[in-house]
């Protein structure tokens, strides 16, 4: 199935091909990670450690059940969550007097803790996260890492002593997404969502959306702002420099496996998976090209290779399968390794090594003594050059209008008034979404498509994946 034609079919294909999960485990919607996804996911999950703990947040690990009770707490909270929610009802064979939920997210499980744990402005701010699974009831048609039941979930928590710190969180949670979407190659939009639209119980929610090849966006993740919105139900309070009692300002900050399927679908080809560098489990592959006569020699010299990039620091893998180079080829093109490295008789002779990119099937030969450096340069240049043709993707497949009428399958843009009744037709008449409006100051000057009122807000509109 080629990606052009038919999207969808293309990448349930790839992700079966590729062996990034295996979907046949008996309950729907809760997939077996395999091997080589769940070390995708662990790459992924290194870079957000890396990040987080660089900015001071402290990682945590909370019980999977939640106390009926304590959920209960935020009224805004459980209305969002209460369709999508696990309950246990018993014990072995014994009702259980109070019901438990698997957590849909974590803050009614953090946050009667988080009321023991702040008790002074010195304990503030509180900066913490986990990477755990959570677990929410999906009605709609499941898919591996975008829509499944049992989903490996990256949350950061923080209390702050009042909103302008609160604030200084959030830029600071935008930057970090920065860093990390250049190591994803993942372009992408900070959308501030509606009143309609944000995450229950905040006070707002900005969305991290980026867009498919199919013209569906899809949401990677979302940070929140809750002012009080949580402290005041869960008695989250310190005692200020006078000696006065004031609830916490709160953020969080929430991604998920959805990452894994956003690299498959943005940069994989008709192929295979096209990996990122940071990504890759194996960032290069060598593959000898033996010769009648000279299959020690070609041996001895790839397993040198190996050697000598391994202790660069790169991750390197050498293919001495008994199978011909051309199923090698295949095979870790269908696994999206970033640079292949070829090694025959003739490369030897003339102490070259021929590079093979992944991304582009660019093909060229490089001294074989500057190896470890050619392959840096190449992977950092392989990484830019991914995120540049995806950005690039991602704003050609953006549409400016002035009307509904007619809307292509893309990720749309067009002026609101901000109120409410419009937006309602607005998306009622485009049949799409409002995904938010820019946080970033977007230069905009038009009318609202609605009531024709000027407006300097833009919104963008799409149909989520």
């Amino acid at each position: 199935m080629k990606k052009a034609e038919d999207f969808s079919e293309w990448y349930n294909e790839i992700v079966e091909k590729a062996n990034l999960t295996d979907k046949r485990y008996p309950i729907k919607g809760m997939n077996v990670w395999t091997p080589y996804g769940w070390k995708i996911m662990q790459a992924i999950d290194s870079h957000i450690r890396q990040e987080f703990d660089a900015t001071n947040h402290q990682e945590v690990c909370f019980p999977l059940l939640i106390p009926e009770d304590q959920f209960a707490k935020e009224k805004a909270h459980i209305k969002g969550f209460d369709s999508e929610v696990f309950w246990v009802t018993h014990a072995g064979l014994n009702p259980l007097d109070v019901k438990l939920l698997l957590r849909p997210t974590s803050e009614t499980a953090m946050y009667p803790i988080f009321a023991l744990w702040v008790r002074s402005h010195a304990d503030l701010p509180l900066k913490t996260y986990q990477i755990v699974n959570t677990f929410r009831y999906e009605t709609k048609q499941t898919r591996a890492f975008i829509r499944v039941r049992e989903i490996h979930f990256f949350e950061s928590h923080t209390c702050h002593a009042d909103f302008e710190d609160a604030e200084k969180q959030v830029r600071e949670d935008f930057d970090i997404l920065s860093i990390l979407a250049k190591k994803w190659c993942l372009p992408y939009k900070l959308l501030k969502r509606t009143d309609w639209d944000k995450f229950p119980g905040a006070h707002y929610t900005v969305g991290i959306d980026t867009l498919l090849p199919s013209g569906r966006s899809l949401q990677l993740g979302s940070i929140h702002q809750y002012m009080e919105n949580f402290s005041r139900p869960y008695d989250i309070k310190y005692e200020d420099e006078k000696g006065e009692h004031r609830y916490v300002h709160q953020t969080t900050f929430g991604m998920s496996e959805r990452l894994v399927g956003a690299v498959v679908a943005v940069h994989g080809d008709d192929k295979g998976l096209v990996l990122p560098p940071d990504v890759a489990t194996n960032q290069a592959v060598i593959v000898p090209v033996l010769a009648k006569g000279e299959t020690e020699k070609v041996s001895k010299a790839a397993r040198d290779l190996y050697d000598e990039l391994k202790s660069s620091g790169i991750r390197v893998h050498l293919d001495e399968r008994d199978v011909r180079p051309g199923v090698k080829y295949y095979d870790w093109e269908l696994k999206g390794v970033p640079l292949r490295l070829e090694l025959g008789k003739r490369d030897i002779e003339k102490d070259k090594v021929t590079f093979v990119r992944r991304d582009t099937g660019d093909k060229s030969l490089r001294d074989r003594k500057h190896v470890v450096k050619e392959v840096k340069d190449t992977l950092a240049l392989i990484a830019n050059e991914m995120l540049a043709r995806a950005s690039k993707e991602m704003t050609a497949n953006t549409l400016t209008v002035d009307s509904l009428a007619n809307l292509p399958e893309k990720m749309i843009r067009t002026g609101w008034c901000g109120e409410e009744s419009c937006g309602h037709e607005i998306e009622t008449k485009s049949d799409r979404n409002i995904i938010g409006t820019p946080v970033d100051g977007e230069h905009f000057s038009g009318n609202c498509v609605v009531c024709g009122k000027p407006t300097k807000t833009p919104i963008y509109l799409a149909r989520a994946m």
